[in-house]
């Protein structure tokens, strides 16, 4: 712990050195991807075009109980998703260690929209929003969006993960998920 805090020190000391803030990370501007809480700060996004309409695509993505058989970023998700409560998430990014969550659901739209945002320790540390957002195409597909934006003093740090590893996490579900719905 103690190793921990001289390390999270010299960060601060580093950033504060340099100027790096939230503010000056962006690394997309997509109008698409707007966060509610999250204004600012680094955004990973990735999105997929399903050959199957909205409710078909929800009906998959929101049957938490199979993730375990298909989704190998979120291995389990656990309680209801209502916004004001929390769930519990265990991601996996690729290449990385499983980290459990325990995030804030900021909105719930069926065959819409699923949005929560999650903190390492307190806040602005290391804060992610993230969302997924199925768009009806109307021609029978969904286009299905899913980005996080991060904000927090450890981000300047985090390139490598968010940049590499959560992207294509973001990719490898995002693929699962288009599999799953298509042949079911």
């Amino acid at each position: 712990m103690i190793h921990f805090k001289i390390q999270f020190i010299a960060v601060v000391a580093i950033m504060i050195a340099t100027g790096t803030n939230a503010k000056n990370m962006n690394n997309k501007n997509n109008t698409a991807a707007q966060g509610q809480v999250i204004k600012n700060g680094k955004l990973v996004y990735s999105e997929i075009v399903i050959n199957a309409t909205p409710e078909k695509v929800w009906k998959v993505f929101t049957d938490f109980a199979a993730y375990p058989q298909w989704n190998p970023f979120i291995k389990s998700f656990s309680g209801k998703p209502v916004v004001g409560g929390n769930i519990e998430v265990l991601l996996h990014l690729p290449g990385g260690k499983p980290m459990t969550f325990k995030p804030l659901v900021l909105q719930y739209q069926q065959n819409k929209e699923l949005r929560w945002i999650g903190k390492l320790f307190v806040g602005r540390i290391f804060d992610g929003e993230h969302t997924f957002q199925l768009k009806d195409n109307g021609d029978g597909t969904t286009t299905f969006i899913q980005y996080e934006h991060f904000r927090g003093i450890l981000i300047p740090f985090m390139k490598q993960m968010l940049d590499v590893q959560t992207l294509n996490g973001f990719k490898l579900m995002n693929e699962k998920l288009k599999e799953r719905t298509e042949h079911q």
